[in-house]
């Protein structure tokens, strides 16, 4: 429900009220979120989506009463349990955060102390710590269904799995029952049947002790599956606000439709598709909608005329002065292009693979082969080997076996042992595109000694190679003087690709490489990879955990599970008509737009 009425009195029965909420940059009077209204019933979860910048966590984290630094709250209310948080001093703040509302956030792994035990940790999230028993601490682990052992509570948060410590963040965020649970990306990381669990446990504990939620994500497909409401927010204000069903299967704003479509699922046939362009800087705010510069509907009025709050039925809201016309006028939509590629020469050619972690085998005797200009797809859980296998390919992980025959020659396990022609045609484009920059090195000087390293060059060739490869990845010329710093996520990833590129390789290996990018940049890479693939005849190991991403990009796909190939067959015949159970549960557990609707 959206409350437009900063004056108004609470409303009963609710267990959360945002009135008007405005964050600005801290001494100034830009607004990073601008008129933000909505409330929440007890047990009710409401998704927040948008892409990178769109305000949507600086919204989440306000309910805590609480806002990035250089950045202040400077206007609105929010009620919750009928007490309004942002009027407490910041000492009332501290001690209602816990209690009242609590924070389940993005990477369990830097949220837990690693120098303390989970027991120990469990049990400072009580208001009265000293009382707290053991019984106390295995009901907390009941609850999020973790093992209910003494042996558990002594262990420390590196000995847990990823979706473990994403359960403890659950089971601290709960531990004093509070009214409101905000969620920042609590799943982002996590692989399909982990994060199918943790939310079937989120919505479970909302449900059952009757709190109110508030899910942040830029994954529609997994709010969907969640959320009993969902309000998308482009540029700082909320642009469209429903039930998931009404706002799933018959978006109303132009920007929620090309959210939808840039979404990967796999039950459509159309092909993701990325929104050109990016939101502007709050600083670069203008009259109009701000939608309107990245709008294929947009008209001139749209430029000058700010778009009301309409109501259109049912509790569904939007901010579009053309949404009953847009929503008349089906969009446009590629069909996903699946083609076998086994008439083309063999690229690659995995034999009996096998690799060790001291004693432990990791991999087990796999098999598979690559052709020119396909790509194969390597999906499973975590731990099932993916990342092994991709980085025993680059020559990354020297304890192995088998055979690794590239371009009809066998290549050696460790790229130190390869000659510098196979090292030149073998690239890998690294999960974070945070972490594989060196942020004291300019762009260009990044890129610049990937070439450098096989093709000596005068420093103007040098730079007309960067600049061509920054072309290639759609980055303007005027980025190569920049820092990594100084890029988004998308864009520090096309670094990354035309760095690989650069070198002209025959093998790219793509490890996650979309895992941490919102959809719609998700879409564009995997749009830019597609397009390079043709150019170039490269042949391609996409690793992923997301399914939906594997059918956009991969003509044949690979399931691991333990180590081992479980399935592989062509993405259609996988993804359509599973054989292995495990392909099946993957499958089963991948959320699903249609599930949203149903």
């Amino acid at each position: 429900m959206i409350q437009n009425n900063a004056n108004a009195q609470p409303v009963p029965n609710l267990a959360l009220e945002v009135r008007d909420l405005r964050v600005s940059i801290a001494r100034t009077n830009v607004d990073i979120v601008k008129s933000v209204s909505f409330s929440l019933a007890p047990g009710e979860i409401l998704g927040l989506v948008g892409e990178s910048g769109s305000g949507k966590t600086t919204v989440g984290l306000s309910a805590l009463g609480y806002c990035r630094k250089g950045l202040a709250i400077s206007g609105g209310s929010i009620i919750i349990d009928g007490q309004d948080v942002l009027s407490l001093s910041p000492r009332q703040r501290q001690k209602v955060r816990g209690r009242l509302v609590s924070l389940i956030p993005q990477d369990p792994g830097t949220a837990l102390n690693p120098i303390l035990r989970i027991g120990t940790q469990l049990a400072e999230c009580f208001d009265h710590r000293s009382s707290v028993t053991e019984q106390m601490l295995m009901e907390l682990l009941r609850l999020v269904k973790l093992p209910e052992s003494s042996g558990f509570l002594r262990a420390y948060p590196h000995q847990l799995s990823g979706g473990q410590q994403q359960r403890v963040g659950i089971a601290m965020a709960f531990a004093n029952r509070p009214r409101v649970i905000v969620m920042d990306e609590p799943t982002t990381g996590l692989d399909v049947t982990t994060q199918s669990h943790v939310l079937d446990t989120i919505r479970g504990l909302c449900r059952e002790h009757s709190v109110a939620a508030i899910y942040v994500s830029h994954d529609l497909a997994v709010v969907g599956a969640l959320c009993d409401r969902i309000a998308v927010m482009y540029s700082g204000q909320i642009v469209e606000h429903g039930s998931a069903s009404q706002l799933l299967s018959n978006p109303a704003h132009p920007y929620t439709r090309a959210l939808i479509h840039a979404v990967p699922d796999l039950d459509r046939d159309s092909a993701v598709s990325g929104i050109p362009g990016s939101a502007p800087e709050p600083t670069r705010r203008t009259i109009g909608c701000a939608f309107a510069p990245r709008c294929e509907s947009a008209e001139q009025r749209c430029r000058t005329l700010t778009p009301p709050t309409k109501e259109l039925n049912g509790g569904h809201y939007v901010n579009c002065i053309r949404a009953g016309e847009i929503r008349k006028v089906e969009p446009s939509v590629r069909s996903i292009q699946v083609e076998a590629f086994s008439d083309r020469q063999v690229a690659l050619e995995v034999s009996n693979l096998e690799a060790f972690h001291g004693a432990s085998r990791i991999l087990k005797g796999l098999s598979f082969t690559i052709h020119r200009g396909s790509c194969v797809a390597l999906v499973g859980e975590s731990g099932s080997g993916k990342t092994t296998t991709a980085r025993c390919l680059a020559g990354l992980h020297g304890n192995q076996s088998g055979r690794i025959i590239f371009d009809g020659e066998v290549v050696a396990p460790h790229a130190s042992q390869r000659s510098a022609s196979a090292r030149q045609r073998i690239q890998y484009i690294f999960q974070n595109p945070y972490a594989s920059l060196n942020p004291r090195k300019t762009i260009g000087q990044s890129v610049a000694m990937a070439v450098e390293q096989f093709e000596p060059m005068s420093v103007v060739e040098t730079r007309k190679r960067v600049l061509a490869a920054l072309d290639e990845v759609s980055l303007p010329s005027g980025f190569a003087d920049r820092y990594p710093q100084q890029l988004s996520g998308g864009q520090r990833q096309r670094v990354a690709i035309a760095r690989a590129l650069i070198v002209k390789p025959k093998l790219l290996i793509c490890d996650e490489v979309t895992s941490a990018l919102d959809v719609s940049v998700q879409a564009v890479v995997v749009e830019l990879l597609e397009q390079l693939q043709r150019d170039h005849d490269l042949a391609m190991l996409f690793v992923t955990h997301n399914l939906a991403v594997a059918s956009n990009i991969a003509q044949h796909v690979a399931v691991m599970q333990n180590g081992s190939i479980v399935e592989f067959g062509k993405v259609e015949d996988v993804l359509r008509t599973p054989v292995a159970s495990e392909t099946q549960r993957l499958l089963r557990d991948t959320p699903r737009f249609s599930f949203a609707m149903l």
